[in-house]
């Protein structure tokens, strides 16, 4: 019998790529993916459940699975506020974690940031970082917490600062050899394979920089 998966984020960058290579790994028989509003997509193996991100536990109440990924997050930008933006980026992960453990699943990977560091004054990093620190406090049988330098790939939605940085990125990745090779920009197919593969790895918890992807 193969695994059960189940995806938060799936319509995003990496969470799209991930459902894509999900829905084409044999290991997993069945993909759950829970969304807000209904995905453009079809696949004999896809089970799309709408739910409320403000009452996950009662919306995933009837899910059961094996492994969880989670793609959640956004940017200042999208989300207007910086108390928006933490509870899509903070809370919204830890309580599809807590939800998740609740439906049976005994390992979870998660898409953090480079950098992600709960005492940094930095917003974004911060969140992030106490984003990790909430999920190790869930007793799952596997944790793998990724932090991926700048995604590289085809978003759905324009941001020209982002696009300039993606261009940039192609000078000077080559010039980011030794330590400095976890800055290197990366791409989404990139971090969902490796999702994936830490999945299917040893348990443990694990936090796996950008150049270890």
């Amino acid at each position: 019998m193969g695994k059960r998966a189940i995806i938060a984020g799936a319509s995003g960058l990496v969470g799209s790529e991930l459902l894509i290579q999900l829905l084409a790994d044999e290991n997993y028989e069945k993909v759950v993916a829970v969304v807000r509003t209904p995905l453009d997509y079809s696949h004999q193996k896809l089970a799309q459940k709408v739910i409320d991100f403000e009452a996950l536990t009662a919306s995933m109440d009837d899910v059961k699975a094996d492994h969880a990924f989670c793609c959640l997050g956004t940017t200042i930008r999208k989300a207007g506020n910086q108390a928006r933006q933490y509870r899509i980026d903070h809370d919204y992960v830890v309580d599809f974690a807590m939800a998740c453990k609740a439906a049976g699943v005994s390992r979870f990977a998660v898409v953090s940031s480079s950098g992600a560091n709960h005492k940094t004054s930095n917003f974004y990093l911060r969140t992030k970082g106490e984003m990790e620190e909430d999920l190790n406090k869930i007793p799952f049988e596997g944790l793998y917490m990724l932090r991926p330098s700048l995604l590289l790939g085809r978003r759905k939605e324009f941001r020209l600062m982002e696009l300039i940085a993606k261009g940039m990125m192609k000078v000077i990745n080559p010039l980011l050899t030794g330590r400095l090779k976890r800055y290197r920009g990366i791409n989404a197919s990139t971090v969902a394979a490796g999702m994936i593969k830490a999945m299917n790895g040893p348990g443990g918890v694990y936090i796996i920089e950008s150049d270890r992807i």
